[in-house]
């Protein structure tokens, strides 16, 4: 109760002024306050409504826009592009550079940009007076290149850590992209992402064994440095949650950059949620070494979607390839040795490639120069476990293969296990239709994939592969074959483009 309303109705009773006096209870309600009878109480205050309406927020600022006024400081200001400040890299990083997500801004490559210098073969014992690059990118930042010869390259005995997210991947583009003037097939504006390492190559130059630190050779594209050595662990750093836009760049014949061009590159390196979009040569081509990679996507590769030479032994698993329409050549070209070698190689310093959980979707139409899923060229010892191969719905024509093995006279081999194969020539040679039916789980049919390379009935319906760990330890043991095993696996949404129609490159 009230003290004050209690002493209200005294005074209107009695005509007096009562002193007023506690009502029980302990606290502050013991307590009178002075003067409290001499002035007429405050009128009641109205109880809040039991459900308030709800607060209007207050005014948010607008998310700024324009160019920004200045580049991050190691970055020279090149003027704009579009509505962004353009920042360009420096020729080369010695120390350590961090590539910073800024509101308005975007990142030039001009020319060779060199993290580090070339610090040889040998692991151990680096050579004398090179020094060391570390490359940060940030999530969410796009770099863009302007002419062919534009690359950024990741020397031997440097690192690169390119840390976007699902939300925010790392954009690696051509000019033209930023200027919004990218079509379906803008292709070979840049040279691409090239890192070298010291793991084991068998494309030595001079007389020297592979996986020794005198066994080297120079990167593809100019004169970009050289890769191979004597460490398989080589760490060149980590690469994840970035797309590679319309890269490729030809020099000449048999001289190319790509999207992705890895020389070297060890075990230690990690590769994931990587894109390599429209590039006008390879995707991804793997020169050597031990680099594994897992959750790999390219679209609208010109040449091969993965070319790998020159003794690679590493894995891939959970992959997306889907071709063009108007071009694309093989999906998979995988060689080990070539003529330049000096020193005959055993079967173990042949290519050794892996791959597990890729769905390739090759072009729909023609009916001739469409390729194959994988061409196994000599000295290389294919293993392809739980891997769908077919072209686009609705083709027509017999142009797409999906297994060749050439050469098998000079070691080309192909180990087959829970593979799916629906192309209009399954195999295209003796030696190919012999893998596959010496193969584990190896069927032909009709492809039943839904939106473009996600399993259907058919491709649930083969047993996965047995012990995928028993067979490279970077595999991964699964429960179903291709690189999307439904509807709800969804490892390839948001950090991609191109894919699905709603999300456009």
């Amino acid at each position: 109760m009230s003290t004050r309303h209690s002493s209200k109705a005294l005074l209107m009773t009695f005509g007096a002024v009562l002193a007023l006096s506690a009502c029980g209870g302990n606290g502050a309600d013991r307590v009178a306050s002075p003067g409290e009878g001499a002035f007429p109480p405050p009128p009641p205050t109205a109880p809040p409504p039991s459900n308030p309406p709800p607060s209007e927020p207050p005014p948010s600022e607008p998310p700024p826009s324009g160019p920004a006024a200045s580049c991050p400081e190691g970055f020279r200001n090149i003027g704009t592009i579009a509505d962004f400040r353009a920042c360009e890299l420096p020729e080369r990083i010695i120390g350590e550079l961090t590539v910073p997500k800024a509101a308005g801004t975007v990142y030039a490559i001009n020319g060779a940009v060199h993290v580090g210098e070339d610090m040889g073969g040998d692991a151990a014992a680096p050579r004398a007076g090179a020094r060391e690059g570390i490359l940060n990118i940030e999530a969410g930042v796009t770099l863009y290149a302007s002419a062919g010869p534009d690359a950024l390259v990741v020397n031997r005995g440097s690192k690169i850590y390119a840390l976007g997210t699902a939300e925010e991947p790392i954009i690696m583009t051509a000019k033209i992209d930023v200027e919004g003037g990218a079509t379906a097939e803008t292709e070979g504006r840049w040279g691409g992402l090239v890192l070298a390492g010291r793991a084991p190559v068998n494309t030595c130059i001079g007389d020297f064994q592979p996986g020794t630190a005198q066994c080297e050779t120079r990167i593809e594209g100019g004169d970009l440095g050289m890769y191979g050595g004597n460490s398989a662990t080589d760490n060149s750093g980590t690469v994840q949650y970035m797309q590679i836009r319309y890269s490729g760049f030809a020099f000449s014949g048999g001289n190319e950059l790509q999207g992705l061009t890895m020389g070297g590159v060890g075990s230690g390196t990690t590769i994931e949620y990587v894109q390599v979009h429209n590039s006008s040569d390879d995707g991804i081509e793997i020169f050597g070494g031990t680099v594994n990679g897992r959750r790999i996507v390219v679209t609208g590769a010109s040449d091969d979607s993965l070319d790998i030479d020159s003794m690679w032994s590493g894995a891939v698993q959970f992959g997306i390839v889907v071709q063009r329409d108007s071009t694309g050549d093989n999906m998979n070209e995988w060689s080990g040795t070539n003529s330049s070698n000096t020193i005959p190689l055993t079967p173990e310093q042949y290519s050794n490639p892996h791959v597990a959980n890729f769905t390739y979707v090759g072009r729909a139409g023609g009916t001739s120069g469409n390729g194959s899923g994988f061409t196994v060229n000599l000295g290389s010892r294919a293993e392809i476990y739980n891997t769908v191969v077919t072209r686009k719905p609705g083709g027509t024509g017999k142009g797409l293969t999906c297994l060749s093995v050439e050469t098998p006279e000079r070691g080309s081999t192909a180990t087959l296990e829970s593979v799916f194969f629906a192309c209009p020539n399954n195999f295209n040679n003796e030696a190919a239709e012999a893998a596959f039916t010496a193969g584990v789980n190896t069927v032909a049919g009709n492809s039943t994939l839904t939106s473009v390379f996600v399993n259907g009935a058919n491709e649930t319906a083969v047993p996965a592969a047995a012990n995928l760990p028993g067979k490279h330890p970077f595999l991964q043991q699964v429960d179903y074959i291709g690189g999307v095993k439904d509807a709800n696996d969804t490892w390839w949404q948001g950090w991609t483009c191109g894919l699905t129609a709603d999300t456009p490159c």
